[in-house]
Parts: structure tokens; C-alpha cells; sequence
């Protein structure tokens, strides 16, 4: 029996803009040609780029909601 798909959005998660969409879509591609050279690359650079995107825009959602806009 398949269970019914979470359409809501985790509160603690940003919404991202186009860009920052794209540079973690880049960014996951990057990761997973590191994986498939070999299972135990570092990829811990990557991860905490892909963190600062996340970052950056919980920051600029956190301004925007303080001037009021959506």
C-alpha cells in the first residue's frame, strides 16, 4: 500500500530562487561524478556549499519578511 505524498513544505527549509536552484542542481551533479570515480572521495566541500546556499537564502528570507514582502 503506498502512503500519501507530504505536500507540505518543511517551515525550516527557504524558499529558493531560480539561481540558487540551479548552482545546488550544479552542485549535486559535481557530487555525484565524484561518486562514481570512486565511493570514497571527499565530497564534504560540496556538501557545505550546497549549505551556505541554504544559508544565504534563510537570510534573505528572514530580511524580505522584515520589510515585508513575500
Amino acid at each position: 500500500m503506498a502512503s500519501k505524498k507530504n505536500e507540505q513544505q518543511d517551515p525550516n527549509y527557504p524558499s529558493l530562487t531560480a539561481g540558487e536552484h540551479a548552482r545546488i542542481a550544479l552542485t549535486v551533479a559535481r557530487m555525484a561524478k565524484r561518486s562514481i570515480a570512486s565511493e570514497t572521495v571527499y565530497q564534504g566541500d560540496l556538501e557545505r556549499r550546497i549549505d551556505r546556499i541554504i544559508d544565504g537564502a534563510r537570510k534573505r528570507a528572514e530580511k524580505n519578511a522584515k520589510n515585508g514582502r513575500k
